[in-house]
């Protein structure tokens, strides 16, 4: 039996989280059936430890429990077949591993300062995204954990105005850098269709370029406030985030399941 065969794998999720959105979508894209269980912040670590993981997403999977976003899409490509987010050839597979590895190390982290930054003083908008589709009495507790939550991501995240600012430098940095890759008319980041390269970037991106058809928990783009609004309008405006749009579009296939 295979770990695809076996009941479908339950996905631990934040509703807001764009690491647990790359998760999602690569469970979308090769069709590995799943439930997601998504929860509030704090929370959260209730379902995360008892499977030996810390933060989102952690997936669950038969008897393995994975707690990373990477080592989910490696899993959830290798019980697929394999050469399919990842290529099977080992020198295009190297390089598609490194861009996913910078993505997770620099884009993702600075994505989420940023926006987290632009957001912290936006209760209302903040508490909507973060209590969607968890259940019922950690949405209703949300309100009152609401200004430990806040405290602990400008803490732990460590949101100055100034950290804010350098985080959304180095977004456009590694955008240009897109940019110039995208430069001789490829498709794709890593040879002639769609990985885990493509996937990373648009996931980890979706903070400050709010895409048609992201499926984490954000508030619409009209609702932000506008210097927030005015710097997404910006890098959808250059080559980098018409890519990711693009790849929103033509890649976002399947559903989530809750």
């Amino acid at each position: 039996m295979t770990d695809r065969s076996v009941a479908p794998a339950i996905l631990i999720t934040m509703p807001h989280s764009h690491y647990s959105e790359k998760a999602r979508w690569a469970l979308d894209w090769l069709a590995l059936p799943y439930r997601e269980e998504p929860h509030a912040p704090l929370m959260h670590r209730l379902a995360t430890t008892r499977n030996s993981g810390g933060s989102v997403p952690v997936l669950v999977h038969g008897s393995k429990r994975f707690v990373d976003s990477t080592d989910i899409v490696v899993h959830a490509d290798a019980v697929s077949g394999g050469d399919l987010l990842y290529p099977r050839d080992a020198t295009l597979r190297r390089e598609v591993e490194t861009l996913e590895e910078q993505f997770d190390d620099e884009l993702g982290p600075h994505t989420r300062r940023w926006a987290y930054a632009q957001l912290l003083p936006e209760t209302h908008l903040l508490r909507k995204a973060m209590s969607r589709g968890v259940p019922w009495f950690e949405a209703r507790s949300l309100p009152v954990v609401m200004p430990l939550v806040r405290n602990l991501i400008r803490t732990s995240l460590r949101i100055t105005p100034e950290s804010a600012h350098r985080s959304i430098e180095r977004v456009r940095c590694i955008f240009q850098g897109i940019d110039e890759r995208l430069g001789d008319g490829r498709r794709f980041l890593v040879g002639e269709r769609f990985t885990t390269a493509d996937l990373t970037f648009a996931a980890l991106a979706a903070p400050v370029l709010f895409p048609a058809g992201y499926r984490a928990a954000y508030p619409a783009l009209a609702e932000v406030p506008a210097s927030m609004r005015d710097e997404a309008l910006r890098l959808r405006d250059t080559d980098a985030g018409r890519f990711a749009l693009r790849l929103y579009s033509q890649e976002r296939g399947g559903s989530s399941t809750w």
